[in-house]
């Protein structure tokens, strides 16, 4: 039967907190290791090889990793899976934590997140597919020809209130985009405009476009925040 090995990692930016434990029931959990590495995957991995040489190469484990969500997103956990190596991130709230005023500290975070994977304390966070992740960015994408059609707009009601033109009805449209088109200007400041129009209905293909795409209904994040 093999034995369980659960490592939480309080992480951060400039260091990765490591604490190990093995839970055994109606005794006190043995915790192995509690220690502090610079922030990179390889030094868990090694943690992981460490702790096997120390616990016996014959005993068999089965071992888990786990950290809050936060600044490092899916990334330390990407690293740790294709690396072989069980992961889990955890919702922060979550966590089943200690009643009370504590003193907060990165070895008691570390020890903390080991239980709630030991006693099964915590929901983990849902792990983007790659797919996930191309939905992701049709949206960003989606949105930065927002942006830019709100800039043109921007510019376009600039240059009309510069030279005196001022629509009374409600702008953006089909009166107010034909109104537009149909403004009596100069030759050069017709040209001007047309070239902003043809920005404007450029951005505005490309938004209808996108929008229509099927594969925006397909993914989590049409749903929720997609800002990670």
């Amino acid at each position: 039967m093999k034995r369980i090995l659960r490592i939480g990692m309080d992480v951060h930016s400039t260091n990765y907190t490591l604490c190990a434990m093995e839970p055994v029931i109606g005794e006190d959990d043995r915790i192995f290791a509690n220690i502090q590495v610079t922030p990179d995957y390889k030094n868990i991995l090694m943690f992981i090889e460490n702790l096997k040489m120390k616990l016996g190469l014959d005993a068999e484990y089965d071992i888990q990793c786990g950290y809050e969500a936060g600044c490092l997103g899916y990334s330390l956990y990407n690293q740790l899976t294709a690396a072989g190596v069980k992961c889990v991130i955890l919702a922060p709230t979550t966590m089943l934590t200690p009643q009370g005023q504590r003193v907060k500290t990165d070895a008691r975070d570390a020890l903390m997140i080991a239980q709630c994977l030991s006693y099964g304390g915590y929901h983990a966070v849902y792990i983007p597919t790659e797919e996930d992740d191309s939905v992701k960015e049709y949206l960003r994408m989606r949105d930065d020809h927002k942006t830019a059609l709100k800039k043109i707009k921007q510019q376009i009601n600039a240059l009309c209130l510069r030279h005196g033109y001022h629509y009374e009805g409600t702008k953006w449209t089909i009166k107010h985009v034909a109104w537009l088109r149909k403004l009596e200007l100069l030759p050069l400041y017709r040209e001007t405009l047309d070239e902003y129009m043809a920005s404007y209905d450029e951005q505005t293909a490309k938004i209808e476009r996108c929008t229509d795409y099927h594969i925006l209904y397909d993914s989590p994040y049409y749903l929720f925040d997609y800002s990670v």
